[in-house]
Formats: structure tokens, sequence, C-alpha cells
């Protein structure tokens, strides 16, 4: 392994990126009280023998705050839409007029906020484990580097600093993500 911390930086701070970017795409679909277009674009729809995303088969928007449309490029497919829907957690009955599938969102229960809420803290949780590992395997890479002779005492010392900095400001990130999250679920 190179002892070139900056290239060491670049590709630790790339991969605790990637952690946080996950995190949101997944809050994304977290359902709160408003429609949001994220909700219906992780979903699998059965299509021509194989599985295709939504965004993929028709198009999402947000005719207003409490309702998500699918217009269906091929009328074909519009019961696969609609079964690709109700067959997700998210809770959602959709219905639909012709190439037009309409999916309402109901408002969110006491109950179903605080269940959210503990799966957007699992959600965070998965990502503050992913940054503790990048940290982990970067660590391990500069003991070797050290042990190799390739490092002295005192650079590895410095360089688990740096390190340690950045795991540290991406779990910051990480707790402000899951904070405006569960801020948003539980607002009514």
């Amino acid at each position: 392994m190179s002892t070139d911390i900056e290239a060491i930086k670049k590709d630790v701070t790339r991969r605790m990126e990637g952690a946080v970017d996950v995190l949101i795409k997944e809050f994304g679909g977290l359902r709160t009280g408003r429609a949001n277009i994220s909700l219906l674009e992780p979903l699998m729809v059965e299509a021509y023998g194989s599985e295709m995303p939504m965004n993929q088969v028709g198009t999402v928007s947000v005719p207003e705050p409490r309702m998500l449309t699918v217009q269906v490029w091929d009328k074909g497919l519009v019961q696969a839409v609609e079964k690709a829907i109700m067959d997700s957690a998210l809770g959602l009955n959709p219905s639909s007029d012709g190439q037009l599938v309409r999916v309402p969102i109901p408002t969110l229960t006491e109950e179903r906020r605080v269940e959210l809420a503990k799966v957007a803290a699992k959600y965070a949780e998965d990502a503050r484990v992913a940054v503790r590992n990048v940290r982990r395997h970067t660590m391990d890479d500069l003991k070797n580097s050290e042990k190799d002779g390739d490092l002295s005492k005192d650079e590895h010392h410095d360089y688990a600093n740096e390190i340690q900095e950045l795991t540290d400001k991406y779990v910051g990130k990480i707790d402000e993500a899951l904070a405006n999250k569960e801020q948003e679920i539980t607002q009514v």
C-alpha cells in the first residue's frame, strides 16, 4: 500500500460520502405525510418478463400534496404497476383510470410515525456502521504500512487522527440527516 495520505483521504472521503448518499436515498423512500416521487422510484414492476424500475414503465408525478400519479406508457402494464405498489411495504392503495394510476397518500397514524422513525434510525445506524468499516479498513492499512516500514510511528499517529476526524465528520452528517428525517416524520 502506498502511504500517499492525500490519496488515502480522498478514497476514504469518497467511500464515506457514498454511505451518506445511500442513507439519503433510503430516507427518500420512507413515507411521510407528503407525496414524493422518491416513494415509488425504488419499486420494481414485473414488465416484459423481467423486473423494471417504476420510472422505466411510466412517468411518476405529484399533482397535489397528498397524491402521486403514474402515467403508464404501456396499457398492458397498468395492473403490474398497481400490483408493485400494493405489494410494497408502503401501505398504499392505488387505483387506475385508463393508463393513469392514482396513488393517494393517507395521513400517518401516530403508531406508523413511531414505526417509521425506528426504520429511519436503523438506516442511520447501518450508514454509521458503513462509515466505521471504512475507518477500520483504513486504520488496518495504516498499521500494515507502519509494520512494513513505509510509515513512521508519528506519521501513523497523525494519519490515524486525520482519518478519525473524517469519520467524526461523516457520522455527524448522518446524525443530522436522521434528526431532519425524524422531524419530517413526526411533523403532523
